[in-house]
């Protein structure tokens, strides 16, 4: 059965991940109640943010320069030498020099993209070093550098930390020329093999060059978790600028791996409501969050009713011209709207 992952935007904050399917009778819907790992779960940890270092990154990093230089100016700095005119495949272009862009950057006519990654790095980074890892801090890299394989570190860093990590781009190489997704998984599985649990959050445009490859690494590692022959690891995707490839950061959400684990999540940035939403899916099912509940369609009728524990994670049915559904728990009632496009 295919199921639907409604946007975080319209997710009631109290639930992590609401997914929905038509079947034709009825929507079968699957929720889970949000909330930070509890007891033995949030025990263990070790923590990574990855950061798309690719070229197609390099605007939301804040290293474009937008804007246009008046003809006079331009034709000034011409006499200056600053700008050099060059015939490249038949064509006439002008190629700035460095004292060029400073001097236009100066006057206004020239100004850089918002970077958006950094406090994205920087808020992800802190809230799971105080929050999760075992250790106190988290570890930060580049990755899809240079030939798009390449990993960059910039270090380990704790929750006070965080304010002052310059997120601007890879340092010592260059941005990627492809965005290479698997080595980036590995070193973080790899670097944190014998961590009792992983949590490993990549922050991309969803352009992923090598998504076969990562498909088949996940499913072995998914196999190894389910056998016990490894601890557990949750990836996180999450989505920045306008242009998200979301197809592929859905195919990796829905991959089927032939085990009841489940690796990879993802999240549209700009839809993120809170950070905790991270862990929409790492919830344990038999977690009970509340004594007794009750959830009611949006006719008033009853669709489940809890006596004995109200689960993180849960299942019902609804009829087709529902438009909502609602849990009733401790007095409060949170309504969730059911958006579901066959």
């Amino acid at each position: 059965m295919k199921y639907r992952q409604l946007p975080s935007n319209i997710v009631a904050k109290e639930f992590g991940e609401v997914n929905v399917s038509n079947n034709g009778q009825e929507l079968e819907v699957l929720f889970t109640i949000l909330m930070e790992p509890q007891g033995e779960e949030a025990e263990g940890w070790q923590t990574g943010v990855a950061l798309d270092a690719s070229a197609s990154m390099k605007d939301l990093y804040g290293r474009k320069l937008e804007g246009k230089i008046p003809p006079d100016v331009a034709a000034d700095y011409e006499s200056k030498g600053w700008i050099e005119s060059k015939v490249e495949e038949g064509r006439k272009v002008r190629i700035f020099q460095k004292q060029a862009y400073e001097d236009a950057i100066q006057k206004g006519y020239f100004k850089t993209t918002p970077n958006i990654v950094q406090p994205l790095a920087q808020q992800f980074t802190s809230y799971l070093a105080e929050n999760l890892d075992a250790d106190g801090g988290t570890t930060v890299i580049y990755w899809a550098a240079g030939s798009g394989s390449d990993i960059e570190v910039l270090g380990d860093f704790t929750a006070s930390e965080c304010a002052n990590i310059d997120v601007s781009g890879p340092k010592t190489i260059n941005f990627g020329s492809s965005t290479i997704l698997a080595p980036a998984v590995k070193y973080f599985v790899e670097r944190f093999v014998d961590a009792k649990r992983g949590m490993f959050i990549f922050i991309t445009d969803g352009r992923i060059y090598d998504l076969d490859r990562v498909k088949k690494y996940t499913i072995q590692l998914a196999q190894e978790i389910a056998s016990g022959q490894r601890h557990p690891v949750k990836c996180v995707l999450i989505g920045v600028g306008n242009a998200i490839d979301q197809k592929q950061l859905e195919e990796l959400d829905d991959l089927e791996t032939g085990t009841d684990v489940d690796i990879w999540d993802y999240k549209i940035a700009q839809e993120m409501a809170s950070l905790v939403q991270i862990f929409a899916e790492v919830v344990d099912e038999n977690q009970i969050v509340a004594p007794t509940g009750t959830i009611y369609d949006s006719s008033g009728n009853i669709i489940k009713k809890y006596t004995d524990g109200v689960p993180a994670k849960v299942s019902i049915s609804l009829p087709l011209n529902s438009e909502w559904f609602e849990l009733d728990v401790y007095g409060q009632k949170i309504r969730q709207p059911v958006i579901f496009n066959k």
